[in-house]
């Protein structure tokens, strides 16, 4: 080797070093932030919180990278049954649990009522304007007593528009569902033929026909005409599929917005809700201006988590509370929750016991 070649090589082998110690520097680093994402929550339920519960979790993950966050919208009733098996840390419910539901859980179970929606009902005709309903006439729709469009009572409610004389398609939830329990609750409060009838689950009549999900009750709508169908206003909108205007206990006809659903969160409901540990139906309101299938929808909780993942979840939730995050909701068409009842939800979640 000559002389002029040594610094050469001693130069090579220096960069190799530097090399191979940014290398180890690099891996470092990326093993820490692996190891700093140290919890990983689970939960399931609602399709019709998907949207927004998405929404939340990429968000918050953001401000916190030391959690991970996955959600599964199978339904409400999937949710509480996974919940109550310990499948997943939270569940998500747009219908309260039953007491026989919370005497299966493995232990006592909070209520946190984290938006507002509206449940819409959907159609598929070409109309020059929206369609008018009243709560009778969609009770009798999803009986199989009204069975055309042009049916004379369909078309009194909608004077000076030409209604088609096609069949209606009735398009139902397959699964549990809380956007059901919410539909169904209402429609039991507007029709006698209803009452006792209303659930998670329905016995619908023969011909109506069944999807899951919301996502799956929209699709059914969507691709074939004369179908209607019941579905949250988000996948309306997601949609492009237009919904009635519903007359209201009130009298007053009313389009499903996030003004009309807060309407139907008014007057008395945040007392009443925190006096029967936030459940509480709102369908059917009273109130001016209200729409009148309206809900909460409910993140179920374990009061007794492990710390170790309790505290976490309680900070999200709380997050979820925030001013920010309702306005995240409020701007992908859900309602935020009144701030009264968010100050009553967050001293409820303090209690909360974390072993």
């Amino acid at each position: 080797m000559s002389l002029k070649s040594a610094p050469k090589l001693s130069r090579y082998f220096e960069n190799q070093m530097l090399l191979t110690s940014l290398i180890g520097l690099m891996a470092l680093l990326l093993s820490i932030r692996v190891f700093a994402a140290t919890v990983a929550l689970t939960g399931a339920g609602s399709t019709f919180v998907e949207p927004v519960m998405t929404k939340w979790i990429s968000e918050y993950q953001k401000k916190d990278a030391s959690v991970s966050v996955n959600y599964q919208g199978i339904g409400s009733g999937g949710g509480i049954r996974q919940l109550s098996a310990g499948t997943v840390d939270f569940g998500a419910s747009d219908a309260p649990m039953t007491a026989d539901e919370e005497k299966g859980a493995q232990k006592p179970v909070v209520h946190i009522p984290t938006v507002l929606g509206a449940v819409v009902v959907s159609y598929n005709l070409k109309l020059e304007k929206p369609l008018k309903l009243d709560g009778t006439t969609v009770a009798d729709i999803f009986s199989g007593k009204i069975t055309v469009w042009n049916d004379a009572r369909i078309q009194k409610l909608n004077a000076g528009v030409k209604l088609p004389e096609t069949a209606i398609t009735v398009a139902t939830r397959s699964d549990g569902s809380g956007t059901t329990a919410v539909f169904s609750d209402y429609l039991a409060k507007v029709s006698k033929d209803w009452v006792g009838k209303a659930g998670k689950t329905v016995d619908w009549f023969h011909g109506s026909v069944g999807a899951k999900g919301n996502a799956g009750v929209a699709g059914l709508i969507k691709q074939s005409e004369g179908t209607v169908g019941y579905v949250e206003l988000v996948y309306a909108a997601e949609n492009k599929l237009p919904f009635a205007t519903l007359l209201n206990k009130h009298g007053d006809l009313v389009e499903a917005s996030t003004k009309s659903v807060s309407l139907a969160a008014g007057g008395k409901v945040v007392e009443l809700m925190t006096k029967n540990d936030f459940k509480l139906s709102i369908t059917n309101s009273d109130a001016a201006g209200a729409y009148p299938i309206s809900s909460f929808s409910w993140l179920l909780i374990y009061d007794g988590m492990a710390k170790e993942k309790g505290q976490p979840l309680l900070d999200m939730v709380k997050w979820a509370l925030t001013d920010s995050a309702q306005d995240m909701a409020s701007s992908m068409n859900y309602a935020p929750l009144p701030k009264a009842l968010r100050e009553k939800v967050l001293a409820r979640l303090s209690k909360v016991k974390v072993n």
